[in-house]
């Protein structure tokens, strides 16, 4: 058990810690091994020619929110052997019935992702045009005498230092938005997992984002997660429930 190392391969995204549910494994065969790492519930998986590893990706899942899973895969062949995301299934089981749950594949989370920068993007335009201009506005003023009269008047100091001023927050602003936007892509490259073809005795890992289960009115939401590896199936039943 000394590779169960593998889940330090994978760092959780940011987003990904929330509160509110809590994930348990049974093992469902004699293959299976349901165990605690670290403080948190896992499970392994072997079969002939391979090894899957699966825990949450953090301690507590958001209540109604995508459950994250950790997977580590070990190619026990001497062959090669590939992973395919687009192969994990997972079925959520209510009242006797299946409902299937999406796996949110990389693909997927990076257009999320490009479709939050461009908000971000908005928004931060809008506040830039804002603030370039109230800097446009700034130098003007008014002014009354003890005797009552009034009058306005600009001051071309003034209206530089403003200007230059919202110039320089505008910059921050644009850079921040920036550079968060390549953060979270960086992010999601290095975590999530992707098809990969492992080669003999080689480890893959990453996360695995599902849709969130059907609420259950507060109780316990079960389901499977399919992991296939070559032509191994790998079943894991989940079960995950409100936080104590």
């Amino acid at each position: 058990m000394r590779n169960l190392g593998i889940f330090a391969l994978c760092a959780v995204l940011g987003g990904c810690m929330s509160t509110g549910e809590t994930v348990s494994f049974r093992a469902s065969n004699p293959q299976q091994q349901a165990l605690m790492r670290d403080g948190q519930p896992a499970l392994v998986s072997r079969q002939k020619s391979s090894l899957v590893l699966v825990r949450p990706a953090s301690r507590q899942l958001q209540a109604n929110g995508r459950p994250v899973f950790v997977v580590g895969i070990n190619n026990l062949s001497k062959q090669p052997v590939d992973f395919r995301v687009g192969q994990v299934e997972a079925v959520q089981h209510v009242a006797g019935s299946d409902f299937e749950m999406k796996v949110v594949t990389y693909e997927m989370l990076v257009q999320e992702e490009r479709n939050r920068q461009i908000a971000a993007a908005v928004i931060t335009g809008l506040a830039a045009g804002a603030n370039a201009y109230s800097a446009s506005q700034a130098g003007h003023g008014s002014y009354t005498t003890p005797s009552g009269r009034s009058g306005t008047f600009y001051s071309p100091a003034a209206a530089v230092i403003a200007q230059n001023n919202a110039a320089v927050q505008n910059e921050a602003m644009i850079a921040a938005t920036v550079e968060t936007g390549q953060r979270n892509m960086a992010a999601l490259e290095q975590a999530v997992i992707k098809d990969n073809t492992l080669m003999p005795g080689e480890w893959y890992g990453g996360q695995l984002h599902l849709a969130p289960p059907t609420d259950q009115g507060g109780g316990p939401k079960t389901y499977i997660i399919v992991i296939t590896v070559g032509t191994e199936r790998h079943v894991i039943d989940v079960a995950q429930s409100p936080a104590a």
